[in-house]
């Protein structure tokens, strides 16, 4: 995770989980990576922290059902 702080108080910025493998699988729609989608991706750097730490909670969820 990044130590640059956030714009708002002291806590860290939201690293991007992505892992430097970007292929996008065509069933899913996912990157086989860090299993966002293409908007997820496109959109991150816009994203605010909270709409960021949203994403890596619905993470979690793609994980357990797409494993990874």
């Amino acid at each position: 995770m990044s130590s640059r702080a956030s714009s708002i108080g002291n806590e860290p910025a939201v690293a991007s989980p992505c892992t430097s493998v970007c292929t996008i699988d065509q069933r899913t729609g996912l990157c086989a990576g860090c299993l966002r989608t293409l908007d997820e991706i496109a959109a991150w750097s816009r994203f605010s922290d909270d709409e960021k730490r949203a994403v890596l909670r619905e993470l979690v969820s793609r994980r357990d059902h797409f494993g990874s």
